[in-house]
Formats: structure tokens, C-alpha cells, sequence
């Protein structure tokens, strides 16, 4: 108690201490007038400003020592200046008028200096992510196919995921990392600027819904470590960063219409600026094509739009709305046998797959001082998934045209607000930084299961009094309440040193609430018994998760970092009532508990090298997986339950070298080379299941690369990329491939290695995209589904181009 109160002292002295301000202009050097909207770094603080309408800015309740000052803005010259501060103190800054018209080659070197960062800084907005191993992806500085969201090249310099292709222009997106399961991007906490975006964050955490490419501003990607202020993911985070409304236009106007392979068609149109105190950006994205498989036609409708309104100079309101309507015919899945014969074949003409996803989101930013500030978000989803088809767990299997089709429907309903307030506040004559926060959410979701029409158009209504003894029925509602409240503070212990530890309180109450059929048939297939069985549960548990973060600063372009988080995965019965022919799932799962340790150094070397090299150690208790047991001395089952404890652990390299910034000075070209490489093991340490301890953890490839060169002269610019992955298991026995199965949804996912070539051009308002995906027409595959869109193998693409243009008004 006595410590507890030294302590509450300590920070009570040190908050009314002494505090010292920087402020400055910044002006034209050749005329002297103020440049607004400039933005201003201190680089060693990770603390950022913009400058006013007459070129001021202003840091306050800064510590005492040297900071590093670095001015951006588009059309001047990057100032730079290191100051000593020991009292209020005054720094401005002249900017030179750059000489030349900038290159679009330029433009990306500038960016890349300040914004290109590989890293989120110590302190965004009203999160922490010191010591965080994290990546960020900009789209701007991409030569990658963003027209299709091609997630291979978009997320290539990621380290280390598993990406799974569903071949529908970037509909879904589907990436896992570390042994977790790609499927819908499911082991990560997924947010569209900072809220939830998926179906049910604890009950059903798949993202059916992914922003176009051509919208995000960033991506921004946390891992095991972000389970502290995000929510229990093993994952992390992936937060989708749109882009902002322009603050120097009223009105902006960017079109991109491409076209491609199988009657690829995408049409892409925003509008953006800022009239008065007022910003918006607004789009509409429409997608429609085949894959390269008989029965596989999609047409996709998203619209977004986003309102900023500036109330005060220290309070901003930002409402937005995002909407997806899209409807998709599934080719089903193949076989090995089947995938060897023919990779194009399909067996099932009356799959369908239809999604309505409409996101609300309301956003206060408040600023108290220039120390502390809060935001509050409050949102919402009002969504449907709706699946109808023939799924059976022999793949091969004829689809019996005149029997009903399985129908499933999800309805989902959840809202949720997130409070967070940072502060500032000085110790031991430094700067340090507290983050406290609490979120509520609360879903209603709704699951049915049953008999479909027996037709072969995209019908989703119920056939009930058609098929009364349908076997798969259930319908279910699943209430769940989640309480979270969660704290991280930075402790700068010298100018290079900092620890940040963290904790996060959870309640969650999950509830399962309706009836399933039970229907039981004689040797003719009559029906012998057709009950219906009740089934309401609740299930209530707390908890507190911890963890630390280290981060030492050797200079500036040298760090050095380490972290533990607790990790949770919730699991509601929303997993249990869904009957799969594939699977037989245990009705007595439990959640998920581990965590996840990193351990890495990164930085840049003279400003032609980036880096960052670490390695991980990820704990899970009571994994759950999927493994194949005998259920008799003939047949053999796959069953989905708590397999067992297990552990992964590797080392994740990035790297890249600019080379012809080593040789050269001349900014009109453009040659670097990047190197990313996971090297990953992992092991099941203990079990219940027989032929499990010791295996392999499933989704794991022992070698993922991803390597490539960027080049380009002056506006032209391209890229090739090579990707390989080792071969990964699907399950926790380890099955390899068997040709002579008829389900296709058991065995290993075999190597495979993939190259894809980008190219555009920029003249003026207009740029040229062009590019060949699979250039080396590969037959791969890397998803075996349990259910839709198989059951089996997902065959992916063969060589495929794409071209377009864009023009920006």
C-alpha cells in the first residue's frame, strides 16, 4: 500500500512539474508566406502537429534533452533541425520551393521518407504501440494489382501470412499468419478505421466484408500484441485506414475502370474534399466476372461514404457508412484425383452465396490540451450471409437435381461503443504516456439451417412444407454481451528505453437460444423419428489479460524490441449448431488460451536499407483443430474439438534495399530489391486424441517467401514478385494427400510457388495499369473448405492479366 501511494505521488509531482513548449512558423523562403497545413514531426517522440492557416505550430509539456525536428509538405523541400530544449523555446523553419515538377517516382521517395514508415509510431491518435511488432502496408507506394485486390502482392511485404485465394476480385479477404486459420481473415480482430467490421467479434469473428483496394489509404497490421487494446485475437489487428477527405480541393473526382481475365470487369469512382469546416469522401465500387471455372459468377455493389465536420479546432465529428451487396455462384470444391485430372471441372451448378453488409460508424475526437486527448466511437452492423446448395462430404458425389438444397441463413445484429483517453505527463524529466479505454458490445445474432429449393437459381427462401424430413435443421439465436475495459502506459525511462506494460478486464456472456431437429431414417430411408430438441445454454466468464513491451532506441534508425501479450479466443455455440457433413464437432468446446512473445531489431542503414528481423514464440491451450479418428473398424471421421495444447515459433525477416539509391543520385530511376521470409515450426506438445502429440500444427508452411524488385524511370513504374510457400497440413494427424478419396477435404496442401508482374504509367491526371498474374501459368491450390465454397480442394487461378486507366480530376 505504501508503494502504491510512493507511486501515486510521484505521478501527481510530476504532472504539475515544470513543462516545456515548442512552437515555431513555417513559412516559404522565397516569398516568406506561412505554409499551411504542413506537417510537423518530432521524430524521437513519435508526436506529430499540422500548422494553422498562418504556418504556426505548437508541442507542449515536452521533457527536457534533444529532439529531432522534421517539416513536410508537398510542395517544398523536407526541413530538418535537432534543438535542445531545457524551457520554452522557439523554432521555425524557411522551406525552399522544390525546383522541378515532381515524378511520380519523386513523389513515392518523398512519401517513403516520412510516411512509408514499416511501423506504426510509439503513440497514433489515441492508441500505443510501443514495442508492438507491426507492419504497415501504404497503398499509394504499391505497383501491385489493387484493381482486384490481389492480397499476395498487396500484403507482401507482411512477414509471414497465410493467404488463402478465393478468386472473386477481392471480395473476401482471407489471410493467417503462425498457424491460424486464413479462413475469412477469422484469427484476426478486422477494423475499418479503428471499429469492428466483421460478422460477431467473440461468436463470429469471419470478415465477410473487406474495403476495395482501391479505398485504403493504409493497412495496418499488429500482431499477437494488439490483444490488449483490440480484443482476445491470437491474430492481432488489421485496421483498414480509408482515405481521407482532400483539405485542398472542394471537390475531387478519381475514376479507374480495368478489365481482365474471364469477363473481369471493376469500376471504381470516389469524391472528395473539404468546403469550410467540412470534409467527405465517398465512393461506389462495382465488380462483376467469372472465375476460370464453369459455375462461378459474381456481381458485387459497394458503396461508402464519410462526413468530417470540424466543430472546434480541438473537437472533430466524423460520421460514415459503409454498405455491400454481393451475389456469388460456387463451383464447389474437387478432389486430389479430380484437381490432377482437371482443375477447371465442376460438379455443382446450383451453389449460390449472397452477402448484405451495411457498417455505421460515429467518431468524437476531443482534445483537451495539446497532452490529452479522447475519442469515442459508437458502431454498428446490420448484416446477412445467406449459403444454399448441395454440400457433401464426398465431393465427388453427383448433385441429385430433383432433392432440396441446404439452405443456411445469418442474420447479424450488434452495435458497440469504444471509449479511449490518452495522456501525457512527465517523469523523471521525461515524457511519458498513459492509455485508458473500455468497450461495450452486444450482438443478436440469428442461424437457420434447413431444406432449400430444389431448383438451381440463387433462391434462399426456406422449402420447409416441401421437405418436411430434411435431416440438417436448427434455428438459433445467439445474444452475446462482451464488457472490456483496458489500460497501457508508457514508461520512458531514458531518451532510448521504454516499457510499456498493459492489461485488459473481459466479461463475456454468450447464450444459445432455439431447437434443432433430430430425424432419424430405416434401411428404405423412410422416417422412423422426427423430434424437435430445445437447446438454450449460457455460458458467463471474466478474466484479465497482461502484458509488457520493450522497446530500446539505439539512434534513430536502430531499434530494438520485445514483447508478451496474453492471448483468448472465445468460442459461442454458434460454432456447435451448425451441422457440417465434413465435420463432427465436439458439443463440449471451450475457448482458447495462449500467448504470444516477439523478440526483433528493426530500422533503416544510410537510408537505402530497411529492415526488420525478429523471431516468435506463440503458446495455445486447448488449440482447437481438426484431426481424423475411426469412429469403427471400417469408417473414419473428421472431428473438430479442443485437440490440445501446442506451440509455434519461427523467425520473420523483412528487408529492403534501395539499390539505386546506393549507387546513384539520380532520382529519375527507381531499382530496389525487398526479401521477406518466415521461417516456422511447430509442435503439439500434449493431447487427449490419439496420433496427435508431436505433429505438426496445421496452416503452418516451414518456408513462406516473398521476394521481388521494384523498377521504374520517371513516371513509369513496375514490379515482379515471386511467392513460395512449403507444403502445410490441414489438420492436426497430419493427413497426407490420397488420391483415391472421394472427399478432398483431408490431406496436406502441397508447395507451390507463384509470380505476378505489375506495371503503370502516370501522364498528367491519367495512369495506365497493367499486369499478369501467375506469370509462370502455375497449378496450385492453397485451401481445402470444409464447407462453402467446397467441400474440397479451391482450385486457384491460372495465369490471368488485368488492365485499366484512371484519371483524377
Amino acid at each position: 500500500m505504501k508503494l502504491k501511494l510512493s507511486i501515486l505521488l510521484i505521478l501527481i509531482a510530476a504532472t504539475v512539474s515544470a513543462q516545456i513548449t515548442l512552437r515555431g512558423t513555417i513559412n516559404a523562403e522565397a516569398t516568406g508566406a506561412p505554409i499551411a497545413n504542413a506537417e510537423v514531426y518530432i521524430t524521437n517522440l513519435s508526436r506529430s502537429t499540422t500548422t494553422d492557416a498562418e504556418g504556426n505550430y505548437v508541442f507542449e509539456d515536452l521533457p527536457q534533452g534533444s529532439h529531432t525536428i522534421v517539416v513536410f509538405s508537398f510542395e517544398y523541400e523536407i526541413g530538418e533541425k535537432t534543438v535542445q530544449l531545457s524551457g520554452t523555446t522557439q523554432l521555425n523553419f524557411r522551406l525552399p520551393l522544390l525546383g522541378e515538377t515532381l515524378t511520380e517516382v519523386l513523389i513515392t521517395k518523398r512519401k517513403e521518407r516520412i510516411f512509408a514508415l514499416k511501423q506504426l509510431r510509439d503513440v497514433e491518435g489515441t492508441a500505443i504501440y510501443a514495442g508492438k511488432k507491426n507492419e504497415v502496408v501504404v497503398m499509394d507506394n504499391l505497383t501491385a494489382n489493387i484493381a482486384t485486390g490481389n492480397a499476395r502482392q498487396i500484403y507482401a511485404q507482411v512477414v509471414g501470412l497465410n493467404i488463402y485465394e478465393n478468386n472473386d476480385a477481392g471480395l473476401q479477404l482471407n489471410i493467417g499468419g503462425r498457424g491460424l486459420n486464413p479462413n475469412r481473415t477469422s484469427n484476426f480482430n478486422t477494423r475499418q478505421n479503428g471499429y469492428d467490421i466483421s460478422a460477431d467479434v467473440l461468436g463470429y469473428p469471419e470478415s465477410y466484408y473487406t474495403p476495395p483496394a482501391e479505398a485504403i489509404d493504409q493497412i495496418e497490421v499488429v500482431r499477437g500484441a494488439a490483444s490488449l487494446q483490440y480484443g482476445t485475437q491470437f491474430g492481432g489487428l488489421i485496421n483498414f485506414k480509408l482515405k481521407k477527405p482532400n483539405p485542398n480541393k472542394e471537390i475531387e473526382w478519381i475514376s479507374r475502370q480495368f478489365l481482365g481475365s474471364y469477363n473481369l470487369f471493376t469500376s471504381f469512382n470516389s469524391l472528395s474534399g473539404t468546403v469550410g469546416k467540412v470534409g467527405y469522401y465517398t465512393y461506389f465500387n462495382y465488380k462483376t466476372g467469372n472465375d476460370f471455372r464453369p459455375n462461378s459468377q459474381f456481381d458485387s455493389y459497394n458503396a461508402f461514404a464519410k462526413v468530417a465536420y470540424e466543430i472546434s479546432e480541438k473537437t472533430k465529428l466524423t460520421g460514415e457508412f459503409s454498405f455491400l451487396d454481393y451475389l456469388a455462384q460456387q463451383p464447389g470444391g474437387l478432389t486430389d484425383s479430380q484437381f490432377e485430372e482437371d482443375p477447371t471441372f465442376s460438379n455443382r451448378t446450383r451453389n449460390w452465396f449472397k452477402v448484405n453488409w451495411k457498417l455505421y460508424s460515429l467518431l468524437l475526437e476531443h482534445q483537451f490540451s495539446k497532452k490529452t486527448e479522447m475519442s469515442l466511437n459508437l458502431f454498428a452492423l446490420d448484416a446477412s450471409r445467406k449459403t444454399v446448395g448441395f454440400r457433401e462430404n464426398r465431393v465427388s458425389q453427383v448433385d441429385n437435381l430433383d432433392a432440396p438444397r441446404e439452405l443456411i441463413v445469418g442474420q447479424f445484429r450488434n452495435w458497440g461503443a469504444e471509449g479511449r483517453i490518452i495522456t501525457r505527463y512527465n517523469l523523471l524529466e521525461n515524457e511519458n504516456t498513459i492509455l485508458l479505454g473500455a468497450k461495450y458490445y452486444q450482438s443478436n445474432n440469428q442461424e437457420r439451417q434447413g431444406p432449400g429449393t430444389n431448383g438451381s437459381d440463387a433462391n434462399f427462401s426456406f422449402a420447409d412444407a416441401e421437405f418436411p424430413n430434411y435431416a440438417r435443421q436448427s434455428d438459433f439465436t445467439f445474444p452475446n454481451v462482451n464488457v472490456a475495459l483496458f489500460a497501457e502506459n508508457i514508461f520512458q525511462f531514458s531518451e532510448k528505453f521504454s516499457v510499456t506494460p498493459g492489461l485488459r478486464f473481459e466479461y463475456i456472456k454468450t447464450e444459445s437460444e432455439g431447437t434443432y431437429k433430430q430425424i432419424n431414417f430405416d434401411n428404405a430411408g423412410n422416417p422412423i423419428l422426427n423430434e424437435t430438441i430445445p437447446d438454450n445454454r449460457t455460458f458467463d466468464r471474466s478474466f484479465v489479460l497482461v502484458g509488457v513491451g520493450l522497446s530500446y532506441k539505439v539512434s534513430k534508425n536502430l531499434e530494438a524490441y520485445g514483447n508478451f501479450s496474453q492471448n483468448y479466443r472465445s468460442v459461442t455455440f454458434n460454432d456447435i449448431r451448425i451441422t457440417n457433413p465434413s465435420l463432427t464437432v465436439d458439443p463440449n468446446i471451450t475457448d482458447e488460451k495462449g500467448f504470444t512473445a516477439d523478440l526483433g531489431v528493426r530500422g533503416t542503414f544510410k537510408n537505402v536499407v530497411r529492415y526488420d528481423v525478429g523471431t516468435f514464440f506463440l503458446s495455445y491451450e486447448d488449440r482447437l483443430g481438426v484431426i481424423l479418428r475411426a469412429v469403427s473398424d471400417i469408417q473414419q471421421e473428421r472431428f473438430r474439438g479442443n485437440i490440445g495444447d501446442a506451440v509455434t515459433y519461427g523467425v520473420e525477416s523483412f528487408i529492403d534495399w534501395n539499390i539505386w539509391k546506393t549507387f546513384s543520385a539520380n532520382e529519375n530511376f527507381r531499382l530496389n530489391v525487398f526479401s521477406n521470409v518466415a521461417l516456422t515450426d511447430s509442435e503439439y506438445t500434449s493431447s487427449q486424441e490419439n496420433n496427435v502429440v508431436g505433429n505438426k500444427v496445421e496452416f503452418i508452411p516451414n518456408v513462406n517467401l516473398k521476394t521481388g524488385i521494384g523498377f521504374g524511370y520517371k513516371n513509369f513504374l513496375g514490379s515482379l514478385q515471386y511467392t513460395y510457400l512449403s507444403k502445410q497440413f490441414t489438420d492436426a494427424t497430419n493427413s497426407e494427400r490420397d488420391f483415391t478419396s472421394q472427399s478432398g477435404i483431408v490431406g496436406e496442401i502441397p508447395a507451390y510457388d507463384i509470380l505476378d508482374l505489375s506495371i503503370r504509367y502516370t501522364y498528367k491526371m491519367f495512369r495506365l495499369e497493367t499486369g499478369i498474374n501467375n506469370l509462370l501459368d502455375n497449378r496450385y491450390f492453397v485451401r481445402r473448405a470444409t464447407g462453402y465454397p467446397g467441400p474440397g480442394i479451391i482450385p486457384s487461378q491460372p495465369r490471368t492479366w488485368y488492365a485499366g486507366l484512371q484519371f483524377k480530376i
